[in-house]
């Protein structure tokens, strides 16, 4: 099959949707099918073909609500003088897709949409583009949703939407079943007695890293690390979580508790080896749609805490390997951790070993039956040739 995929960013870049595109691209690539991706230009990428995925780069940016810009008209005429099998777009309001909303009729593909959480839903500015998204998920061929619970899914079931199928996102065999030899303590200094409660998530403001540190100084617990690993982010929380860092680990009650942060930026190597040698994942999040880091946390045997996030909930349902945090949730749709409960939650997990091993085990288990990238690009290589059919 001929298949493009249409994403805001790609590698090099990093991030949550980057990688399920390139995940989903590669494999497919490796399976024999000619894959193409259109993206935003990137001076930083050098290869116009990376793992057999072609790379078509345009330099536009914005979406159909805060505006757009840049190389339009070629994009539009990209797309409609194409001749792939299958036009999938990932993301709503960006602007890879939102360009193509317009001209669904038009393209003579199987046209495919993965919303991927539909984050504007309870924004006013965003009214119109969701009267006019009612159209648009009835024009698509298919709509995958990565969630049979969230909030894009239920507007899509609310307004009688028949096209619609399910397909989770992963972890990679190949990246987690792979033994790393990083000793990540060595690596940052932390006392080889320490335990390690991880973080994995740039610095857009809207990971709940505030809420992780508070939750984490409150917990009366000792010897510990909590490390956050993220990617400074323009306008985001880098500073505030450095700030926060520093007052945390400069106060005396470090000498009673000998708890310390750590904020890192880590290849993606050594971002393995952090889920692989972690005691615990604390995600206190604001949005997502369904959290790639959860997934990680499964392959990696490494229990988690997060809030009601995207279809985090479901996740521990599909799984019993995490716990939900208490959460509550204001009129745009972010999610906020109640400080308290949360911190009583860590301490009742911090030493409980039993019942750590056991949500490691399931969610390891649960993992290689459901969530490998392996399996789901072939669920995607197996839904483009049905409607071939």
């Amino acid at each position: 099959m001929k298949i493009l995929h249409t994403v805001e960013f790609y590698t090099p870049s990093i991030g949550g949707m980057q990688e399920v595109v390139k995940q989903i691209s590669e494999r497919l690539a490796a399976l024999g099918h000619e894959i193409t991706v259109a993206t935003t230009y990137l001076a930083e990428r050098k290869e116009q073909i990376i793992n057999g995925v072609k790379i078509i780069q345009f330099k536009i940016s914005g979406n159909i609500v805060r505006g757009l810009s840049g190389e339009i008209q070629d994009y539009e005429r990209f797309l409609l003088e194409s001749d792939f099998d299958i036009i999938t777009n990932f993301a709503a309001q960006q602007w890879a897709t939102d360009i193509a909303l317009p001209l669904l009729n038009c393209i003579k593909s199987k046209k495919v949409f993965v919303p991927t959480g539909f984050s504007g839903l309870y924004l006013p500015e965003y009214k119109q583009y969701f009267e006019n998204m009612k159209n648009w998920l009835n024009i698509y061929d298919m709509n995958i949703f990565l969630s049979n619970d969230y909030r894009d899914i239920n507007f899509a079931k609310h307004n009688n939407i028949q096209n619609i199928k399910l397909i989770p996102n992963g972890a990679a065999s190949d990246e987690f079943l792979n033994p790393i030899n990083i000793d990540l303590r060595k690596l940052l200094n932390i006392p080889t007695n320490y335990k390690l409660i991880l973080n994995v998530g740039s610095h857009t403001g809207l990971k709940g890293h505030s809420e992780a540190i508070k939750i984490f100084n409150l917990a009366n617990i000792k010897d510990v690390t909590f490390l956050i690993i993220g990617n400074e982010y323009k306008q985001g929380c880098t500073n505030n979580c450095n700030l926060k860092k520093k007052l945390f680990n400069i106060s005396p009650s470090r000498w009673k508790d000998r708890k310390q942060v750590k904020i890192k930026s880590l290849s993606r190597i050594e971002t393995v080896a952090a889920y692989q040698q972690a005691d615990l994942f604390l995600f206190p999040s604001n949005i997502e749609c369904s959290p790639l880091v959860l997934f990680e946390c499964m392959a990696s045997k490494t229990p988690y805490l997060t809030t009601d996030v995207g279809n985090a909930k479901e996740i521990i349902g599909w799984s019993n390997s995490g716990l939900l945090l208490p959460t509550t949730q204001d009129d745009k749709g972010y999610s906020k951790a109640e400080i308290t409960q949360s911190v009583k939650i860590l301490e009742s997990v911090f030493d409980n070993h039993q019942q750590l091993s056991r949500m490691k085990n399931n969610g390891f288990l649960a993992w290689q039956k459901r969530f490998t990238w392996e399996n789901i690009s072939k669920e995607y290589e197996k839904t483009y040739s049905d409607l071939l059919r």
